[in-house]
């Protein structure tokens, strides 16, 4: 059955909002494909802002390869600004795609990628204003299956209540397995309506349906015990990893914004995991192995990436892009490849041991020299150690004076605060640092036209980590180093000047640790602050700790907890965590492990060039790592006209 676009009841709200054209569609390389041609129907969503959700590399990805299937149509959604919700609902229009603006209640699945916990709310004003019930259990084989993705999935347990399903690991192979599970069950007339078709999903490897699975409680709050309610669903439920990445060269065609967005660039992501073992990194501990991409296939997503946009920078994109096997080799290649052009290329951030001029040259050799951006994460070097990031002071002051005697006026170091076993010395020594880099990279330049600014991120504990058991710092320590981290900067005038500060205060990072390692009880928090007019809780002017601590006095303390049982408690041992029953690989005994040598101050190395430290993914999960060399080389050059 046809489904009729919302744009002709749209169209005349549009010039009562702000940014209207965020929600009218019809980018470069966006696609509407006739919706009785496919049995399949996808709408993907990014819970966030237009402007932050376009460029997301995940969501693209899989918006290609689901309109690449002959027998499936994608078409995505944002959040929409609350100036354009209390209209739609004034008038009735739902939550629409922006590709063909059919209404989102209509597809059969809606796949929501969160990067942030802090997503949640708006994930639920979707809903709301989509007509489709905010609780799983409440709805029927009318309505789409809220399928959850991206990293937060890993602990979906606080949004239980409102997805049906979550994957875990990567997305490209596991959308098709969906997709063929859907697509069978509607040609079989439904059988056994919504429960079965659920039923089906959660056999597909890397699914989890959370409505199959009971949680029992102790009597001090922790977690009892797990249970799966059926017996043909995993007692235990894997990640999906893709291997041989050459084989997934997407986005082939990235879409590019009409509006104003936070990366405009084309990107290709070089590779996937990290083995560098940083314990905050919840991100490198869940996509290992690392899986490079050749130079070969990265070169072919660039020449295509470039002829489809005409965009001018290429972004190099990992974890830890410098890390590549090739990655000298590459940046040379591609510089040569389009010297003359203005094609410029760019790294995320550069790791201070894995920096030289020479790479550096390259990346700037066709377009703009930007800024350098450094991730120390850790003030002083104890602190380095216990998080595993290993490098030393002098490391990074030779880096950064090395690159202001090469030509950059500008460095970006980014550092954490409320880091475990963290006092206030650690993060005054960021200050003494910063200090130091100004005064010797005056030296170094001959110049005072120099700037070194320090971002500061406050740490949040996180699930599938070896951090996941420690003490998140509350908002007052955070608050309180970060004062005396500005004061100490700013106490000599001649050299703090040159030395910008950047910091959010601590309250966004404590409702982000409740949200983090939360259980399906912390489902009625944020169901509360949604219902109270939260969400955009990722932007300081929508968020509200008042409203999010509030609500968690509330709604948690029926059950006998608070925000600080969630958040500031260190966890034992053998407690239950949420998502012990989700398999990211990792063995639990060897997080438990490597927290112990964090408190220690021991590091451990890199298994791409140490050895296997047997942290269990590749003999889990039946991987294994992925790197060159591989001999493969660019040339002959592509002449490009």
């Amino acid at each position: 059955m046809t489904v009729d676009s919302l744009y002709p009841q749209l169209e005349p709200l549009l010039a009562q909002v702000q940014k209207p054209i965020q929600y009218v569609g019809g980018e470069l390389n966006a696609q509407v494909k006739p919706w009785d041609d496919v049995p399949v129907h996808w709408a993907l969503m990014y819970p966030d802002a237009y402007e932050v959700g376009l460029p997301n590399q995940g969501l693209m990805i899989l918006y290609e390869v689901l309109n690449e299937r002959p027998d499936a149509l994608a078409e995505r959604t944002y959040a929409v600004w609350p100036d354009l919700a209390g209209l739609m609902r004034e008038h009735g229009v739902g939550q629409f795609t922006v590709d063909a603006h059919r209404p989102v209640r209509a597809f059969d699945l809606l796949g929501v990628s969160f990067a942030t916990e802090l997503g949640y709310t708006n994930l639920l004003e979707a809903l709301d204003l989509a007509g489709v019930p905010l609780h799983a259990v409440d709805r029927d084989e009318t309505h789409p299956v809220v399928v959850a993705g991206g990293h937060a999935a890993f602990n979906p347990e606080p949004v239980a209540d409102f997805v049906d399903c979550a994957v875990l690991g990567d997305g490209e192979q596991v959308v098709g397995d969906i997709t063929d599970v859907v697509a069978a069950w509607k040609a079989e007339g439904r059988p056994g309506g919504r429960v079965e078709l659920l039923a089906r999903l959660a056999r597909v490897d890397g699914v989890y349906v959370p409505r199959f699975y009971a949680v029992s409680y102790a009597a001090d709050g922790t977690i009892a015990e797990v249970l799966r309610t059926r017996d043909d669903v995993p007692a235990r439920v894997g990640k999906r990893t893709v291997m041989d990445l050459d084989e997934w060269p997407y986005p082939k065609q990235p879409l590019v914004p009409l509006a104003e967005s936070v990366h405009e660039r084309m990107s290709v992501e070089i590779f996937r995991g990290c083995t560098r073992g940083c314990r905050f990194c919840q991100a490198g501990m869940i996509t290992r192995p690392v899986r490079e991409r050749t130079i070969t296939g990265i070169g072919s997503m660039v020449d295509a990436g470039l002829k489809a946009t005409g965009y001018e920078e290429v972004g190099l994109l990992s974890l830890s892009s410098a890390d590549h096997s090739e990655i000298g080799q590459l940046a040379k290649e591609l510089a040569d490849r389009y010297e003359g052009t203005n094609t410029g290329l760019s790294l995320p951030s550069t790791r201070v041991d894995a920096f030289n001029v020479t790479l550096a040259n390259e990346l700037s050799r066709n377009g703009r020299r930007s800024g350098l951006t450094f991730a120390p994460e850790g003030g002083s070097e104890r602190i380095r150690r216990v998080i595993n990031k290993t490098v030393s002071k002098e490391d990074l002051v030779r880096t950064v004076t090395t690159a202001y005697a090469n030509g950059w006026r500008q460095v970006k170091l980014y550092f954490m605060c409320g880091l475990p076993t963290e006092t206030d010395a650690d993060v005054l020594e960021i200050a003494e640092l910063a200090v130091e880099v100004i005064r010797a990279g005056r030296e170094a330049s001959g110049t005072k036209d120099i700037r070194c600014t320090v971002s500061i991120g406050g740490f949040v504990p996180k699930p599938h980590t070896p951090f996941q058991w420690a003490a998140q710092a509350s908002a007052e320590t955070i608050d309180h180093r970060l004062r005396i981290l500005r004061e100490a900067i700013n106490s000599d005038r001649r050299i703090g000047r040159s030395i910008g500060l950047r910091y959010h205060d601590g309250k966004p990072g404590v409702i982000e640790g409740l949200l983090s390692r939360g259980d399906r009880r912390v489902g009625k928090v944020i169901e509360r602050v949604w219902r109270d007019g939260g969400h955009f809780d990722g932007w300081s002017e929508h968020f509200s700790y008042d409203r999010w601590r509030t609500a968690a006095t509330e709604e948690l303390g029926a059950f006998g907890l608070d925000l600080d049982w969630y958040t500031t408690r260190e966890r034992t041992e053998h407690e239950v965590l949420p998502w012990d029953h989700l398999d990211s690989g990792l063995d639990k005994e060897w997080l438990w492990e490597d927290w112990q040598d964090a408190i220690s101050e021991d590091e451990v190395g890199d298994c791409r060039w140490t050895g296997c430290y047997d942290c269990g993914v590749c003999p889990t999960m039946g991987t294994e790592i992925q790197i060159g060399p591989t001999g493969r080389s660019l040339l002959p050059l592509i002449v490009v006209r």
